[in-house]
């Protein structure tokens, strides 16, 4: 029996890429988005390397819509094996240009409880087949990253959540994987808010070392099957990680130099 796996923010990016790579590997897929048309598309992509792909636009934002899209994977397969919370929203502002925060509660409502609202939903089917959520979070998710103060506070809260979700679900078998990429060669940053709560348009963040896609699709995948605790995606973030502990000066000046001039 083919594995399912349910995977939010499946339209483009990252979540395209990782769909994409599932299907190669011979997954039965239940993709959500909110942008239907480009959804549908990476479904056909995904049908067209052999798996099954049931597209289900969705706003995580909404918690009807997370539980909806969970009913309908149960509905087309009879059966969850992994949860992806892919799904998200970026955000580059300094605290002290920003008026207006309702943006900020935005944030957190896709982010981190879209994350929450589809893990809950989900975890019954997940305990019945030992399954696996992954979360992917961010590397502002372990260090606080200058004018990400938002979009780190979500990732942040990821991070709790899902680190302690793990403790309580060990007895029951299911594994819980999070996932810190960098900055990885997407549109996230430019789609993400800036400080008036407006698409940005560019990236805040320099991007000549961006990490491809697929590496990150692939890292994500990986860690998914050897139901690893964590994917700490670089080797400047695994450093960083422990080098917050023993110099968090230090790390601070390297979140710095990460911004544009």
């Amino acid at each position: 029996m083919k594995r399912v796996v349910v995977l939010t923010g499946a339209s483009e990016g990252i979540g395209a890429e990782l769909a994409r790579q599932l299907a190669r590997r011979g997954y039965d897929l239940v993709l959500a988005a909110r942008s239907a048309e480009p959804l549908r598309a990476v479904a056909a992509e995904c049908e067209a390397l052999g798996a099954r792909a049931l597209a289900v636009p969705t706003d995580v934002g909404v918690q009807a819509q997370c539980r909806q899209l969970i009913a309908q994977a149960v509905s087309q397969f009879g059966r969850i094996d992994v949860l992806v919370n892919n799904a998200g929203k970026s955000a580059h502002a300094l605290f002290e240009e920003v008026d207006d925060l309702h943006w900020y509660e935005d944030l957190m409502r896709v982010n981190l409880w879209g994350s929450v609202w589809c893990t809950q939903a989900a975890l019954p089917h997940l305990k019945a087949t030992h399954g696996n959520v992954v979360a992917v979070s961010s590397l502002a998710g372990l260090i606080g990253i200058p004018a990400r103060t938002a979009y780190s506070a979500t990732k942040f809260a990821m991070t709790g959540f899902f680190e302690s979700l793990r403790a309580e679900m060990k007895p029951h078998g299911v594994a819980v994987t999070i996932a810190y990429p960098g900055v990885v060669a997407t549109r996230i940053r430019h789609n993400g808010y800036n400080a008036r709560g407006e698409a940005a348009g560019v990236s805040g963040l320099r991007e000549d070392d961006a990490m491809p896609v697929e590496e990150c699709a692939r890292l994500i995948l990986a860690g998914m099957e050897r139901r690893q605790r964590d994917v700490v995606m670089s080797f400047k973030g695994r450093i960083g990680r422990y080098l917050k502990l023993l110099a968090p000066g230090v790390v601070e000046r390297m979140a710095l130099k990460a911004l544009k001039k």
